[in-house]
């Protein structure tokens, strides 16, 4: 199966209810063992970079290993940009195979993000690819971009005209999320993404999701959450992984690097088919 668009894939888990993981890469090996976790899943999965990644590893890099790597991926895939502000940023995606990007504009005036929105909008057309859109800033650092500060929380009347205005694909509400690790159990607000679904359908992508119940993915999943962000829980995987396999070399005296990759893969699909069948996922790419 091709890659395809990110509409295709979480328009079918709006309709029915499943989350798709939308999980952050941050190098070739999560990037190969991402995919793989889906392939043992059976699952869709939208792989996602931040500008960080992309700057640090290059546009042209990323998209070599990702046309490599899912030459003959048997189940649907998507290549996302998480949380971009930077507007040249998502020209060099989009002209190197993005298929979808998320326009970060919450710091600015609600107008001006709407404006600016509509022009990013216009410009992933041109490729063929889709748009995140987002005019509450969720809370936390994530690579660099955010804010430790909650921001003011739009009217549903704000939100629904931005929706109307520029046609996004998908819609990010802040609920009472957070990127990075919970201190506290986070209070939900569900209740927003129900009353944006139900006055204009759209699937709405829930960030954050690193550190949340099982529980409340079924309930925000269950109210329109199709893509379920996870970045957190993969780095602390990764590095915890690494850490373990390399106490034990130093305990052993036995340093051998494939050793170490094989571990570290092995962790990684394992977090990418829990997310799968906690989300709903799983077996839906059969």
């Amino acid at each position: 199966m091709p890659v395809v668009p990110l509409k295709e894939i979480v328009d079918r888990s709006f309709a029915e209810r499943y989350g798709v993981p939308a999980i952050n890469v941050f190098n070739d090996l999560t990037l190969e063992a991402v995919l793989a976790g889906a392939v043992e899943a059976t699952s869709p999965v939208i792989v996602q970079t931040s500008v960080k990644t992309v700057k640090s590893m290059g546009a042209g890099l990323i998209a070599a290993m990702w046309q490599e790597l899912t030459r003959d991926i048997p189940v649907p895939v998507s290549l996302h940009l998480d949380h971009c502000p930077d507007r040249a940023v998502i020209t060099e995606c989009l002209e190197h195979g993005w298929n979808s990007v998320l326009f970060d504009a919450s710091e600015m005036p609600v107008a001006e993000n709407q404006r600016q929105t509509i022009e990013v909008v216009a410009e992933a057309r041109r490729y063929g690819a889709h748009v995140e859109g987002e005019i509450e800033s969720i809370t936390g650092v994530e690579d660099g971009i955010g804010s430790d500060e909650e921001s003011t929380r739009q009217s549903l009347a704000v939100q629904l005209e931005f929706l109307r205005a520029t046609g996004v694909d998908v819609f990010a509400p802040a609920i009472g999320n957070a990127h990075g690790s919970y201190k506290t159990a986070p209070v939900l607000d569900g209740e927003r993404i129900t009353q944006i679904v139900d006055t204009h359908p759209v699937p709405i992508a829930l960030h954050g999701g690193s550190g949340l119940s099982d529980a409340q993915f079924h309930d925000l999943i269950a109210r329109g959450c199709a893509k379920v962000n996870i970045s957190t829980a993969l780095k602390e995987a990764f590095m915890q992984s690494e850490l373990a396999f390399l106490e034990h070399a130093r305990d052993t005296g036995k340093w051998d690097p494939p050793s170490l990759f094989r571990a570290t893969r092995a962790d990684v699909i394992d977090l990418v088919t829990g997310f799968a069948t906690v989300f709903g996922s799983a077996g839906k790419a059969a």
